[in-house]
């Protein structure tokens, strides 16, 4: 089986994929954590970042996380 890149972010709207644009899918992912935390609050949010990536990209992560989303919920491979 082969499988090709996706070149644009897609949404799902009444169960099917569909291409769409950048503000548009990120919209929607702001939205679904944003509906995510207000209904279940920031505890229910984590992210698993990679000691493989940037410094940079790492504090970003963790920033984002603790200042946008409220959570300390943020881990990595970094400590193992």
């Amino acid at each position: 089986m082969r499988y090709t890149r996706l070149t644009q972010p897609l949404v799902r709207e009444r169960g099917e994929l569909r291409p769409a644009g950048w503000d548009e899918a990120l919209d929607r992912a702001a939205a679904g954590f944003a509906r995510n935390v207000e209904k279940h609050g920031p505890d229910s949010f984590g992210m698993f970042s990679c000691s493989r990536a940037t410094n940079e990209m790492n504090y970003i992560a963790q920033k984002f996380v603790r200042q946008a989303i409220g959570s300390n919920n943020i881990d990595s491979c970094n400590r193992t």
